[in-house]
């Protein structure tokens, strides 16, 4: 979106500076990501980021507004966790880069999420990028390196002890994003641990460090509580509906409170007309819309043209919405001058003491098929995955 910017990284692109970028990657991090890293950052103009902070702002004001009675209701009765908080610790907002009906260039909101993804991560691929093309040091607007990590540590480890502050997945190693496990882990020095790996006595957690019982007292969580269900077998020895004395960041009932839960709760003209299936108007015309499950990844159970034998099929109504379809505009040229499209999630923090989040970090996903994931793609095609957003100064 900002040509000179394009042109300059187009020219200085090549195969071999891809590959110093993976290479500084494995060097500093001593693993591969397990996701596709596109080959690209994407550039954005002053005017569309004041859009997506426009929209990000209302969409934060608007959920501040909102009872706790009422977001208690998007909580599964079988997936509430005791002792909720009243803020959640991150909040990640999904906006489509679309052309809009007066043919203008805007945001328009795809989702959003009280859950953790790539927070240490992306702000140290942005350091890796820029080692690789020096120009673009000059629009990087991210902290100082040591001045994130105090933010992080704040948020996560507050006034801990780092040993007894874990993040907690299932299975980690084989998780998507485990780079950014091992990126916090080597930034503010707590242990990733599996949650088959967690003990419990009466009320209190713990792990073991070789022969050495470590107290939890506070979880940096990673996991999605209801999709354990879905794992055969699984022997564990803590539940999350326990009642323990933790600390959460963020607290899982956040998952469900802030999602697409209340998407058709939310106005804005960055905001695509959304309703509740049970509750989708039958003049509005089905072409028009996208079905959505409330709670899925990667754009599971999706249906990007749903039919009325579709809609008639599905029982529990409630857990599903109808939004309205946006258009992903195709703005960002690639050395062989096709043209991919992208979505840039806007990435906060909330400390419990702060009236507002504070936004920190992006993550952008490139892609140049209509569903905005890699696995979609063609397998030899370029300008696609995981990716920054650099800023017009």
């Amino acid at each position: 979106m900002i040509p000179k910017y394009r042109k300059e990284f187009n020219d200085q692109f090549s195969s071999e500076n891809y590959q110093k970028v993976k290479d500084l990657i494995l060097e500093e991090c001593k693993m591969n990501p397990l996701f596709r890293i596109s080959e690209s950052p994407i550039f954005l103009s002053k005017s569309f980021q004041s859009k997506l902070e426009s929209a990000s702002k209302s969409i934060i004001d608007q959920i501040k507004k909102m009872s706790d009675e009422d977001l208690q209701k998007a909580i599964p009765v079988n997936c509430r966790v005791p002792n909720d908080t009243k803020k959640p610790h991150f909040l990640a907002i999904d906006f489509g880069i679309c052309r809009d009906a007066i043919q203008e260039i805007s945001p328009q909101l795809i989702e959003l999420q009280a859950f953790p993804t790539l927070y240490a991560f992306q702000p140290f691929y942005e350091s890796i990028i820029s080692k690789v093309y020096p120009f673009l040091n000059e629009l990087k607007t991210s902290y100082p390196k040591d001045e994130y990590v105090e933010k992080l540590r704040k948020l996560i480890v507050a006034n801990e002890n780092p040993e007894n502050v874990i993040l907690l997945e299932i299975f980690p190693e084989k998780q998507k994003t485990n780079i950014d496990f091992k990126v916090t882990e080597d930034l503010i020095g707590i242990k990733t641990v599996c949650l088959t790996k967690v003990k419990k006595e009466g009320k209190k957690l713990y792990y073991m460090d070789g022969d050495k019982k470590i107290p939890i007292h506070r979880i940096y969580n990673r996991v999605i509580f209801d999709e354990l269900d879905k794992i055969p077998n699984l022997d564990l020895a803590f539940d999350f509906r326990d009642e323990v004395e933790v600390e959460w960041v963020t607290h899982p009932n956040w998952f469900f409170k802030i999602s697409k839960y209340i998407l058709p709760k939310l106005t804005h003209e960055y905001i695509p007309k959304s309703y509740f299936l049970n509750e989708f108007p039958q003049e509005e015309n089905l072409n028009d819309f996208v079905l959505k499950p409330l709670f899925s990844f990667s754009g599971s159970g999706v249906n990007l043209y749903p039919k009325l034998e579709d809609l008639n099929a599905i029982e529990d109504k409630q857990n599903y919405i109808m939004q309205r379809k946006v258009h992903y505009e195709p703005l960002f040229e690639d050395i062989d001058g096709d043209f991919s499209k992208a979505e840039i999630r806007m990435m906060f923090i909330w400390n419990s003491e702060d009236e507002n989040p504070e936004w920190v970090a992006n993550l952008v996903r490139m892609t140049k098929v209509e569903m905005v994931n890699v696995d979609f793609n063609k397998k030899d095609a370029i300008w696609i995955g995981s990716s920054f957003a650099f800023f017009e100064k």
